[in-house]
């Protein structure tokens, strides 16, 4: 009878250990769902970015010469490339000489009638004044002779037509002296003047072209990229190259409207930079900006009540940061 209440007693089951490990189970979902309901840091990933500007030319032309490469720091001023345009060079031929010859046409206008033109006209002056007085005497003879009656009308007609005709030719024999002594009249100087300044500018502007050819960089900076090679044609306008301003560099975020009330122009944050080995450095907010329909929206609810726009956030670094590159990635907590 006592063995089979101790048979008994052995085969009763045990629950303990089965209750431990639903206890423990429920505890461990409770622990973990508390930590996953708790509220953790909204990272907001941007980027740095940098002002650059393009280096090109007004004139078509071949490349002849790149003197710097990608990568390369460059002065405000110093020479970057060489351009060849051999039509300019033809057109500058041209306008020198047009220049050429409207400066002569303006020295012969200035200069007025040769040497020997004017004496020639002095001396027909003055064969024309010996003329007229020789005609003026015969008239003298001739009128004498008719007032006292000796010789008819008609011959004294003869000779005053005769003394009148002198008297014309000497005025013109001294206005053609007189035109050559003075030269051109001054509207024809003026003009003269007017076709030398015009070709002056004409040089002038080739010239500027011409400068063209040869490209400098405008402010300091790092050359981001090179686009054609030596030989290649780039025309009217077109880049060269890149230069980046790396004095100028600056942050954006994108932030979504929900997050944006953490944000304020001229406040200053912290950023990490990854890639400076998680470094943060401080920035400061210069403007907010929508990013406009085309950005993505999220809705608030699954429902959807209303749609959340994007806001570009920029800011710029306070201070120089060592090692910091356009296109590294910042990030915001």
């Amino acid at each position: 009878m006592e063995k089979k209440k101790d048979t008994q007693a052995k085969r009763k089951p045990n629950f303990i250990p089965a209750l431990l490990l639903i206890i423990g189970v429920v505890a461990a979902a409770a622990v973990c769902g508390y930590y996953s309901l708790q509220e953790t840091d909204t990272v907001i990933q941007g980027q740095v970015e940098v002002t650059e500007y393009r280096v090109s030319s007004k004139v078509p032309g071949r490349v002849l010469k790149l003197l710097v490469e990608e990568g390369q720091t460059v002065k405000a001023g110093e020479t970057v490339a060489i351009l060849e345009a051999p039509e300019l060079g033809a057109k500058l031929s041209q306008a020198q000489s047009a220049e050429d010859a409207a400066a002569a046409l303006l020295r012969k206008a200035e200069r007025g009638a040769r040497e020997e033109q004017i004496r020639a006209a002095y001396e027909m002056w003055q064969k024309a004044i010996a003329g007229r007085e020789v005609t003026q005497k015969s008239y003298d003879r001739v009128k004498n002779l008719y007032d006292q009656g000796v010789t008819t009308a008609q011959k004294l007609d003869e000779v005053t037509a005769q003394r009148d005709a002198a008297i014309a030719t000497e005025n013109a024999a001294k206005s053609q002296y007189e035109l050559a002594k003075n030269g051109a009249q001054q509207e024809d100087k003026d003009a003269a003047r007017a076709q030398q300044n015009r070709a002056q500018g004409a040089i002038a502007e080739v010239n500027s072209y011409l400068k063209e050819t040869t490209l400098v960089a405008l402010m300091d900076g790092e050359v981001t990229d090179i686009f054609p090679c030596v030989g290649e044609l780039v025309g009217t306008g077109a880049p060269v190259m890149n230069v980046a301003l790396v004095d100028k560099m600056w942050l954006t975020f994108n932030v979504r409207e929900d997050k944006l009330a953490d944000f304020k122009v001229g406040q200053t944050i912290d950023v990490v930079v990854p890639a400076l080995g998680d470094k943060v450095i401080k920035a400061k907010v210069t403007s907010m900006k929508d990013l406009g329909s085309y950005a993505a929206w999220k809705a608030t609810k699954t429902t959807g009540q209303y749609d959340m726009k994007t806001f570009t956030v920029k800011c710029t670094p306070v201070g120089k940061v060592d090692g910091l590159r356009a296109g590294m990635t910042v990030l915001l907590k």
